[in-house]
């Protein structure tokens, strides 16, 4: 869509001031616009600022004093929720424009990676593509678009040329690059390939996706999603993505890749739609398949390519998404001594799934034999120092030994996957939770920020970073990451539901925590009992909170007796703690001075 930014109406492309404000009074007035009253705040603010000719002061700093009323400590880099208010935002003008605005004469649009409106005419025949700075609502925000003047632009046919699907990819890597070495002091150096190593992970060959318009004219639009795909796939470093076939020949042994992404894009008017489709290759069968619908009158060409391609990836590579659940049919509770590195990682999320503690003592053991024989394999790091934090902060009472010292041990094996590979987002997201645990916040931040701005198709990153923050006293932007990820992720079941239970605990909707928590595992997890236990404190079901109290006292004996050491662990802000302290006493718990 063409984005012409308003200047007083001296361009014959822009609206008049006046004309603009009655569309923006249109849309808030509509209930086809779906947003919160911070959200309309938000739109409103943005947009009046424009036309008060101080959009270049449209930053998340002042955004968030202005209309989320944050303190002068805000930090836009630990503290998403203006990044993540935008893109609600951006979706609700888009659907506002399908289902009510199609005749409304004014368009009003934030181009994704700023804040600063642009207004078009809705019958303007010229549709340059917008420049953007990054490529998600979550990225790192950089400086404004400026779109250059009509006279400048591209016609419609180099609209589409290879140049604009070249100059995403360049600013997406740049943005990271700046993400990791601004965000997270690690040197780049000392990167270790793990393509050497003979890991048996899951290859998936991406096939160039297939112009099936009549008429043709979409092979661009078709090379640019596959692009955008591969890139989006290579994010995850459980999988392994490949795009051609492997060389074949005498003294020449490649492994086959088992999967293959096969696509096709048809083009009618001003509709997209993405035929996508995951196949095993060794029979032919379809493991997954599904459509993709764009409307290209509200979002460009490259909007369009770049959230299908996040879309495709989540689905495929999440933990817990297609590809895992394909493999993990096979995968036995307790792995075996010759298990390979990838089937430890399935083991993992397998586990991960019920917290059952006799499968961590299983999954532990064979991470550890797997580091031991490929130790620059930084994810089998990152998952070993997971696995070792789950002893401290699930209260595990094993059958076998503890590891000594679990939370030095996370610690120390978190800093050496960041250390093996800087811009693997597992790898950050264990030293998030170490830092976390350990009681360095801050680093515990950074490292979250680091790692979600590497990979934010990655549910369980965007999750556990929305516990950090949600933790650390940041609830509205953390509940609505793990919000997020509940929709997003088909599993663990019941993992980010405490986290959302806590999250309604402390705006005080105790019937909504008790469905969150209910919702939840609590065959094996203490913390998830002790939330329930608050909960009905808090409620004053008494008979249920008693009930709950005999269960820790038989399970997690040392976690009552502790309780303000286990609840500060988690909860950083005094405020906070005395809260769900003040749960536990009205359930009748003695809680020490």
């Amino acid at each position: 869509m063409q984005s012409a930014r308003v200047s007083g109406g001296e361009s014959a492309s822009s609206p008049q001031i006046s004309e603009i404000r009655e569309q923006l009074e249109r849309i808030l007035a509509s209930d086809e616009f779906l947003a919160p009253e911070r959200g309309r705040r938000f739109l409103e603010y943005v947009v009046e600022e424009t036309l008060a000719g101080r959009a270049d002061y449209l930053k998340a700093y002042t955004i968030a004093q202005e209309v989320f009323t944050r303190d002068p400590s805000f930090d836009a880099q630990n503290d998403p929720v203006v990044r993540i208010e935008a893109g609600r935002i951006r979706r609700g003008l888009e659907r506002y424009y399908l289902v009510a605005g199609q005749a409304d004469p004014v368009e009003i649009t934030i181009p994704k990676g700023a804040y600063v409106p642009c207004f078009r005419y809705a019958n303007a025949t010229e549709r340059p593509l917008d420049q953007t700075t990054v490529e998600d609502d979550f990225a790192i925000v950089s400086e404004p678009p400026k779109p250059a003047p009509a006279a400048e632009r591209k016609d419609g046919a180099s609209r589409l040329s290879w140049a604009w699907y070249v100059l995403p990819a360049a600013v997406a890597a740049l943005a990271a690059l700046i993400a990791i070495t601004f965000l997270f002091p690690f040197s780049l150096a000392r990167k270790t390939a793990t393509s050497s190593m003979g890991l048996v992970t899951p290859k998936v060959l991406v096939e160039p996706f297939e112009e099936i318009s009549k008429g043709g004219g979409t092979s661009d639009i078709a090379r640019g999603l596959t692009d955008e795909v591969i890139g989006e796939l290579a994010k995850f470093k459980e999988i392994a993505v490949i795009t051609r076939e492997p060389s074949a020949g005498p003294g020449i042994q490649q492994e086959e890749p088992r999967f293959a992404l096969q696509g096709g894009v048809r083009v009618g008017g001003d509709k997209l739609r993405l035929t996508v489709r995951l196949v095993h290759r060794a029979d032919g069968s379809v493991i997954w398949a599904s459509n993709y619908d764009r409307d290209l009158r509200v979002q460009d060409v490259l909007e369009v390519e770049a959230d299908v391609a996040q879309r495709v990836a989540t689905a495929l590579a999440q933990p817990y998404g297609v590809i895992f659940q394909a493999d993990a049919v096979g995968v036995a509770q307790s792995p075996p001594d010759d298990w390979d590195a990838y089937a430890c990682t399935l083991s993992y999320y397998s586990y991960r799934i019920d917290l059952n503690p006799q499968n961590h003592d299983a999954v532990l053991d064979c991470l550890k034999r797997t580091t031991k024989r490929l130790p620059t394999y930084s994810t089998a790091w990152a998952l070993l120092s997971l696995t070792y934090l789950d002893e401290v902060r699930f209260q595990y009472q094993l059958d076998t030994r503890q590891s000594a010292g679990p939370l030095g041990l996370a610690v120390d094996t978190a800093n050496r996957a960041v250390d093996l590979d800087p811009q693997n987002a597992r790898a950050l997201q264990a030293l998030m939770l170490a830092n976390f645990f350990k009681g360095d916040v801050d680093a515990a931040l950074r490292a979250g920020a680091a790692a979600f701005a590497i990979n934010p198709n990655d549910t369980e990153v965007a999750g556990e970073y929305g516990f950090r923050l949600a933790y650390s006293g940041k609830w509205d932007t953390g509940c609505e990451l793990m919000s997020s990820a509940v929709n997003r992720n088909p599993g663990p079941i019941g993992y980010y539901e405490v986290g959302l239970a806590l999250c309604a605990y402390m705006r005080g909707d105790y019937q909504a925590a008790e469905l969150w928590v209910r919702m939840a595992d609590l065959k094996y997890n203490p913390m998830h009992h002790l939330v329930l236990l608050a909960v009905f404190g808090a409620e004053g079901k008494l008979e249920d909170a008693h009930q709950e109290e005999a269960w820790l006292k038989a399970n997690a004996p040392a976690l009552l007796p502790n309780i303000r050491k286990e609840v500060a662990m988690r909860l950083q802000r005094p405020s906070d703690q005395d809260r769900f302290l003040d749960g536990l006493r009205s359930a009748g718990i003695a809680i020490s001075p």
